[in-house]
C-alpha cells in the first residue's frame, strides 16, 4: 500500500507558492481550442508531436521506502501550443499508474490542477523553465517532501504533455527509479549460478568476474560501480560462464556509477566485458582482452563461432572507462570472441571513457544500439569480427573535444591479412559530431564521421553522418583502400552533411566529405558513382543538437526516407523493410523510455546563494 505521505498532500500543499503552478499561464478551454486549430493550420506535424524540449529527474537512482523525493523539469518551448499537463509514477512491476495533483491522486488520469476528463482538464501554456521542482519542496504539486512508497523494483516517474483535450500524448519525459529494500556489495569471484533481483542494488567493488556459472540479472535491477585506485571495478563475464540480463523498455537494467548526480564522470568504474570462444585472427586463437592485464581468467577466442556469452536487452552502462593503464581504458560494452548464440539488443552506452560497443573477434551480433557522450570511438571492430549490427546511434558530446570517431574499423592492428577477416555487416546507423575537433589517437587523421582501416572487410549500408569536424568517411591505408577496389568491402547509402567542418567551411559535397590515404582517386570514384548511393544533403533530423533530449528522426520529406536507398538483407537477423537511410524511420523512436540522455551539467545541483 503506497504510503500516505507520497499520494495524499496534506492542506498545505493546495497553497500554491510562486514559481509552482502560478507560473503557468492558464487558457480557458474555447481559447485553446482556436490556438490549437490555428496551430494546426500553419503545420500538419504540430498538431501530431511537440516540439518541446523536456526533461525531468530525480535526487538520484536508487531510494529506500521512505526516502524524500524532488523531481525536476527543465523545458524549452518552441511552439504556441496549449498543452494538458499530467504527472504520474508507474509501479513497473503490476504496471498501475499514479496520477499526482495537488492534494489529490487518482487511478485515472488527472492533470496537475487535480482536475479530471469530467471535471474539464485545464490547458497551459509551457513557457521556458529551469529546472523546475515539479514534485517536491515548492513544488507545482506539493510545498513539502514527498517519500518513497514500500513497492519495491523499478518505478518510472513521468510528466506528459496532452492535447488541450487532455486525450492524446504529444510529449513525455521520463525518469526510472529504483526502490530497494538493501544495497549488496559484490566483488571477486561469482562461481555458481546466481541471481540479482530488483528489489536489491548491488554495489560492484573490484574486478568481479563470473567463471563456470550464469549470472541473471532482474529486470529493473540497478548495478552501481564503485570508484577505487588500483584495478578498476568492472563486471567480466569469462569464456566459461553466460550473462542472462534482459530487461525491458519499462524497466531497463541499469549499470551506472555511485557518485552523486553533477559530479559524475568517465571512468568512475570499468564497464561490461563478455569473452567467448569464437574465432579471432590473432596467432594461436587467442589473446587477452584490451583494457586489462593479462590474468588467465581474461582470455578470449578459439574455435567456437556459435558460443554463448549469454543474452543482453534493455541494459544501459554509463559512466565506464576506468582507465588500468596508461591509454588502456575498458569500453562501455566489450565483446571478446563472442559467438552466433550470443543475444545482444537496445543496449546503451552514455559517458564512457573508451568506446561504447567494441568487438574484438567473433561473431555476436547487435540490433538497437545507443552512444552519448563517449570519449572514444562508438562502433568499433577488429581482430576478425563477423557480426551484424542494425539500428545505431552515436551522438558526441558537444564542443569539448571529446569523442572520437562513429565507427573505427580494424581487420587487425598486427596483420592487415590475418585471417578469418573482419567482415561484418552494417545497416541503418545515424552519427551526429560534435562540430569541433575532437582527439585523434596521434594517428593525424583526425576524427571523421567512419574512419575504416588496416584491410577491414564487410558491408556499411544506410548511414547518416553529420556534425563532425572531419571527413565523413576516411580510409586512411592501401590495403583497406584494396578491400574497397576488391568488393570484399562495400559501402551504399550514406548521407552526409555538415562533415569537415574544420577544413572546407561547410562545402556540402560529397567529394568534400570523403578521403583517403595513401592520396588517390579510388575513395572519390566510388563514391561519386550513383550506384553507391552517396548523398550530400541535410537529413532534416528533428533535434539533432538538443542534447539532454534529442530527437534523432528524420522530419517529413527528409532526404532520408526517399526511396533511393537499399533494403537490408532478409536472413532473419536484419529488418528487410528498412529500406530508409539512419536508424529512424521517422515515426517509431525506438528510444523512448529506456535510455537516458542526460548531461550531468544540465541536472547538477543549483550552487548554494
Amino acid at each position: 500500500m503506497l504510503k500516505r505521505s507520497l499520494l495524499m498532500l496534506t492542506a498545505s500543499a493546495v497553497a500554491l507558492q510562486a514559481g509552482g503552478l502560478d507560473s503557468f499561464t492558464r487558457v480557458d478551454r474555447s481559447a485553446a481550442a482556436q490556438l490549437a486549430a490555428s496551430t494546426a493550420s500553419r503545420s500538419a506535424a504540430a498538431v501530431e508531436h511537440s516540439n518541446v524540449t523536456m526533461y525531468i529527474w530525480a535526487d538520484k537512482y536508487v531510494y529506500q521506502p521512505g526516502e524524500p523525493l524532488t523531481l525536476k523539469m527543465t523545458a524549452q518551448t518552441n511552439d504556441p501550443y496549449p498543452y494538458t499537463i499530467v504527472v504520474f509514477r508507474q509501479n513497473n512491476q503490476t504496471g498501475k499508474k499514479t496520477f499526482l495533483g495537488p492534494g489529490r491522486e487518482s487511478d485515472t488520469p488527472i492533470d496537475i490542477y487535480g482536475r479530471s476528463a469530467d471535471e474539464g482538464f485545464q490547458p497551459v501554456r509551457v513557457s521556458d523553465r529551469a529546472r523546475d521542482v515539479v514534485v517536491g519542496d515548492g513544488g507545482w504539486l506539493s510545498n513539502t517532501p514527498w517519500t518513497i512508497p514500500s513497492e519495491l523494483g523499478m518505478h518510472t516517474l513521468t510528466v506528459q504533455l496532452r492535447d488541450y483535450t487532455g486525450g492524446r500524448v504529444l510529449k513525455a519525459a521520463y525518469f526510472k527509479i529504483g526502490v530497494v529494500d538493501g544495497l549488496v556489495d559484490v566483488g571477486g569471484v561469482i562461481s555458481q549460478d546466481t541471481t540479482w533481483v530488483n528489489t536489491k542494488a548491488y554495489r560492484i567493488q573490484s574486478l568481479t568476474r563470473v567463471e563456470n556459472a550464469i549470472l541473471t540479472i532482474q529486470p529493473g535491477t540497478f548495478v552501481i560501480g564503485m570508484p577505487r585506485t588500483d584495478d578498476p571495478t568492472a563486471l567480466i563475464i569469462t569464456n566459461s560462464a553466460q550473462i542472462n540480463a534482459q530487461g525491458t523498455r519499462s524497466r531497463p537494467i541499469i549499470m551506472t556509477s555511485s557518485q552523486a548526480f553533477g559530479n559524475r564522470g568517465r571512468e568512475d568504474w570499468g564497464g561490461l566485458v563478455m569473452l567467448g570462444k569464437a574465432k579471432i585472427n590473432v596467432t594461436g586463437g587467442t589473446n587477452f582482452i584490451e583494457g586489462l592485464d593479462n590474468r588467465p581468467y581474461l582470455q578470449y577466442g578459439g574455435t567456437d563461432d556459435a558460443h554463448n556469452c549469454g543474452a543482453l536487452a534493455y541494459v544501459r552502462v554509463e559512466y565506464a572507462g576506468s582507465v588500468f593503464t596508461t591509454n588502456n581504458e575498458i569500453n562501455s560494452f566489450t565483446w571478446g570472441g563472442c559467438g552466433s548464440k550470443t543475444v545482444a539488443h537496445h543496449l546503451q552506452a552514455i559517458y564512457g571513457k573508451d568506446d561504447a560497443f567494441e568487438w574484438f573477434g567473433g561473431t555476436s551480433d547487435l540490433k538497437y544500439a545507443v552512444g552519448a557522450f563517449n570519449a572514444d570511438d562508438y562502433l568499433d571492430w577488429q581482430l576478425g569480427w563477423r557480426g551484424r549490427v542494425q539500428y545505431m546511434v552515436a551522438m558526441q558530446h558537444p564542443g569539448t573535444g571529446l569523442g572520437n570517431r562513429g565507427i573505427e574499423a580494424d581487420n587487425s592492428e598486427f596483420g592487415v591479412t590475418d585471417q578469418p577477416y573482419s567482415n561484418p555487416q552494417v545497416w541503418n546507423m545515424t552519427f551526429v559530431g560534435p562540430g569541433v575537433a575532437a582527439q585523434d589517437e596521434n594517428t593525424g587523421d583526425g576524427s571523421p564521421g567512419m574512419y575504416l582501416r588496416r584491410g577491414t572487410r564487410g558491408s556499411v549500408n544506410n548511414a547518416i553522418v553529420t556534425n563532425f569536424g572531419y571527413l565523413g568517411l576516411m580510409l586512411p591505408d592501401a590495403a583497406t583502400v584494396g578491400e574497397l577496389n576488391s568488393g570484399a568491402l562495400s559501402l551504399n547509402g550514406l548521407l552526409m552533411w555538415n562533415n569537415n567542418r574544420l577544413n572546407l567551411a561547410l562545402e556540402n559535397t560529397v567529394a568534400a566529405q570523403v578521403g583517403q590515404k595513401p592520396a588517390g582517386t579510388d575513395v572519390a570514384s566510388y563514391a561519386a558513382d550513383p550506384a553507391h548511393n552517396f548523398v550530400a544533403a541535410d537529413p532534416q533530423l528533428r533535434r539533432p543538437l538538443v542534447y539532454s533530449d534529442p530527437d534523432l528522426r528524420p522530419a517529413i520529406g527528409s532526404p532520408a526516407l526517399q526511396l533511393r536507398w537499399n533494403a537490408p538483407p532478409d536472413d532473419g537477423f536484419f529488418d528487410q523493410w528498412a529500406n530508409f537511410c539512419g536508424a529512424f524511420d521517422g515515426d517509431n523512436d525506438w528510444m523512448e523510455e529506456w535510455t537516458s540522455f542526460l548531461r550531468d551539467q544540465d541536472i547538477a545541483p543549483a550552487p548554494a546563494q
